[in-house]
Formats: structure tokens, sequence, C-alpha cells
């Protein structure tokens, strides 16, 4: 099981990283356990300034934007 967590907000963007990230991840078959971190403190503890983040098992893989579908299958592949 992957460990993904979502930095931001609660924007419309965070909330559509949330969902193409499990949508992707079952699409490909890969159980997750989605978290979506809103508190500044915590995200702020990842070194990113831009969200939404994005966090795959303790690593950033992406900060700032949507993430691309490609990318997320190579971040839940991995």
């Amino acid at each position: 099981m992957k460990d993904v967590k979502v930095l931001g907000s609660g924007c419309k963007r965070c909330i559509e990283t949330a969902a193409l990230m499990q949508g992707e991840a079952d699409r490909l078959g890969v159980p997750i356990r989605l978290e979506k971190v809103t508190d500044y403190a915590e995200i702020a503890k990842f070194g990113i300034a831009s969200t939404p983040g994005v966090v795959v098992d303790g690593k950033v893989v992406h900060a700032g934007g949507l993430p691309k579908v490609e990318s997320i299958a190579a971040w839940l592949s991995s």
C-alpha cells in the first residue's frame, strides 16, 4: 500500500489533485492510503512553497499545479 499525501489549502486544484491520485490508483489497481493535509505548519515541514503538493511514501514528488496523469502513474508504479 502506498501512502499518499496531497498538500494544500483545500482549493479546487488540491481537490482535483486528490481525485486524480485516487482515480489513477484505482485504474492501476494500486492500493493507496490518501490523506489531504491542509494545515500550513504540516505543509511547511515538507519544504514546498507552492501547492498542491504530492508526497508518496514520504517523498515529495510534486509541487505546484496539477500533476500529469503520466507522472502519477510513474509515482504509483515505483
